[in-house]
């Protein structure tokens, strides 16, 4: 059903999605390109930033252009199994996206807590095992969620009160008793979810008590600078992402639930790539670098 009915509206939404598609894009590829291509940043934590850009990527792209297409086009249907590929790939890369940063919290634990050992631990091997990992868990998390949808009857023709085909939306407008269905969600949810904000809870943890027990103020701020990027990312992620969850608790219109996740399918995105160039000094420095290659 998208995000308004207003024909008015239609045009400053053509152009406002549109552009932050294409702001997404440049800004994700140009870390990836950025890390690829520089050899300073041939190191852990960049290597789990340009794949962490890979996946919020891919994540927009599984719900942004369909939702540009149909602004333009004016033609909102979706056949049965687009919307399953599209709610696959939304779990995917979703899913994906909240295994590397829990990844990355864990590379910040090592490299504060165990300094001396960071090169031995988190070394190629581990590094390229944990993101298949996490690619893996994240593929049985939307192959789990699509066998729960396909067990599921619906009428013929529906409509969907959101910009793309929501999990949680299309769970509500089933005809069939799905009792067992919730409760292998609730389990979804706890891969997808619950145990990675707690392995960041529990690496923040660890961090915060070794940086506390640190003598001199400059080393306490150098090392609460390292982790500050991946802290806002997290923030954005999961505290816009749980809003939105909370907000269609309360509130009766799905309508603003769709608005709602504008901020975590598309603004978060977004941000991440100025998030970790603002304040990040080698993410900058190795910009400007390819930048006077390229020119």
């Amino acid at each position: 059903m998208g995000l308004s009915d207003d024909l008015q509206l239609q045009p400053i939404l053509f152009g406002l999605f549109l552009s932050m598609y294409l702001v997404t894009m440049l800004g994700n590829l140009l870390i990836i390109l950025t890390v690829s291509f520089d050899s300073h940043l041939h190191s852990p934590m960049y290597f789990f930033l340009s794949n962490l850009s890979l996946a919020d990527v891919s994540f927009t792209s599984t719900t942004l252009p369909k939702m540009i297409v149909d602004i333009q086009t004016h033609n909102r249907a979706i056949s049965y199994s687009g919307c399953l590929t599209q709610m696959s790939f939304f779990m995917l890369f979703g899913c994906l996206d909240s295994l590397l940063l829990t990844a990355m919290a864990y590379d910040r634990f090592v490299a504060i807590c165990h300094p001396l050992h960071y090169q031995f631990i988190m070394n190629p091997r581990l590094c390229g095992l944990l993101v298949f990992l996490s690619v893996l868990i994240s593929l049985f998390v939307s192959q789990l969620h699509n066998s729960v949808v396909l067990q599921l009857t619906y009428f013929k023709s529906v409509d969907i009160s959101h910009f793309f085909c929501d999990p949680s939306q299309l769970l509500n407008l089933a005809c069939s008793d799905n009792f067992t269905n919730n409760i292998v969600m609730y389990f979804v949810g706890a891969i997808s979810g619950f145990l990675p904000i707690s392995g960041i809870f529990f690496s923040y943890y660890k961090i915060v008590s070794s940086i506390l027990r640190m003598p001199s103020p400059g080393g306490k701020y150098k090392a609460f600078s390292t982790c500050g990027s991946h802290l806002s990312v997290v923030c954005l992620f999961y505290g816009t992402g749980l809003g939105v969850y909370l907000s269609s608790a309360v509130s009766l219109s799905p309508r603003k639930g769709a608005v709602a996740s504008i901020v975590y399918t598309v603004v978060t995105p977004m941000l991440n790539p100025f998030i970790y160039s603002l304040r990040n000094q080698d993410i900058k420095r190795a910009m400007w670098r390819l930048l006077r290659k390229t020119v």
